[in-house]
């Protein structure tokens, strides 16, 4: 399979037979395909492909027919949504994911609505998130009680399906937003590091609008500038960022963050992440 894989990459026999076949594992042959360029055999324009990324959307609510109006509307759109009937498994998988979207009710067990958002608000990665309050209680107490802790919709019980539709077409361009900002891409493409004039070749392995992780990049450390050269597929020319190293990771990898991209380079970047997820 290895063997049929490299040769399909455009790899030739006499390369193949130079690399260690037995045990290999895809790190491995993504080790391969980095030798193989290092000697200038490289074959171009063979990029891995990226999947589309679906919008992930938390629905919590006491009412199984409230979550499954929600699943129907959203997965029309091509969405994938979590839905739990208590607060207190809704919280915990808030606190370990990250979700471009909530429905959330008012009145649910466990932990009621306005506590789970005010947990979400205070979330690193949902912080942001665009937040619908499910409710049989449309007073302006309690309307101005869910918008203090971060709610941003509300939608009145019983809920319609048409009201569903419109309102989930109303906030589909934020959550589509907020996954962009966050979406972290599969891109294998040689990047070279320059440290005070000593210039490194490393393999990415993902990339997003805001950095990128590399393996391959010893002698590097947290905290430490580095200029970047990278291409991205479909885009002529190099991207040129200037970043720095923000963690070391275990198999060798390290995590870059983007300090400064051109105007050119920022649109490109979220053209590439932009073209993977489904809008």
């Amino acid at each position: 399979m290895l063997l049929a894989s490299l040769q399909a990459a455009g790899f030739a026999t006499t390369e193949i037979r130079m690399l260690p076949r037995a045990g290999f594992t895809a790190q491995h042959l993504r080790r391969a395909a980095f030798l193989v360029y290092t000697h200038s055999r490289w074959i171009p324009n063979r990029w891995p492909v990226a999947k589309p990324m679906a919008i992930k959307i938390l629905a919590v609510d006491s009412e199984d027919e409230v979550l499954k109006l929600i699943k129907e509307v959203a997965e029309m759109q091509g969405c994938e949504v979590l839905a739990f009937k208590t607060g207190l498994e809704a919280a915990n998988q808030a606190q370990h994911q990250k979700f471009d979207g909530a429905f959330v009710g008012s009145s649910i067990p466990y932990m009621d609505g306005f506590v789970l958002v005010e947990l979400m608000r205070k979330s690193p990665s949902n912080n942001r998130v665009p937040i619908v309050m499910l409710t049989d209680v449309g007073d302006v107490k309690t309307m101005r009680r869910a918008f203090q802790v971060g709610v941003t919709f509300f939608l009145s019980k019983p809920v319609d399906p048409k009201r569903m539709k419109g309102l989930f077409a109303g906030i589909r361009g934020a959550m589509i937003s907020e996954r962009r900002r966050y979406a972290r891409l599969p891109l294998s493409t040689i990047v070279q590091c320059t440290v005070a004039g000593k210039q490194t070749k490393t393999l990415s392995v993902n990339v997003s609008q805001t950095g990128i992780l590399v393996e391959g990049a010893a002698g590097l450390t947290v905290g430490e500038a580095v200029e970047l050269q990278f291409e991205l597929p479909g885009v002529p020319g190099k991207l040129l960022p200037r970043a720095n190293v923000v963690r070391i990771e275990a198999g060798n990898r390290t995590a870059l963050r983007f300090l400064s991209l051109s105007p050119q380079d920022k649109q490109a970047l979220a053209d590439f992440i932009a073209g993977s997820i489904k809008g």
